[in-house]
């Protein structure tokens, strides 16, 4: 969740987010936008959730950067 996915982008490839950092390169696939930051964290747990890893592979899971 971010209001500038540039920037959240940039700084998970620069390095510098621990969590993700052994993953890179990333990029963006998918994106969503909401009115408020309640509806956006809402989604976000959803798709953190096991129904949104389910979610997320049948609609995104196919796209790599690796190709």
């Amino acid at each position: 969740m971010s209001k500038d996915t540039a920037d959240r982008l940039k700084n998970h490839n620069s390095g510098k987010v621990k969590s993700t950092k052994a993953f890179r390169p990333w990029i963006i696939v998918h994106r969503e936008m909401f009115e408020t930051r309640f509806e956006a964290r809402n989604r976000e747990k959803y798709l953190k959730s096991a129904d949104g890893r389910r979610w997320r592979k049948k609609i995104i899971g196919g796209i790599s950067s690796a190709g």
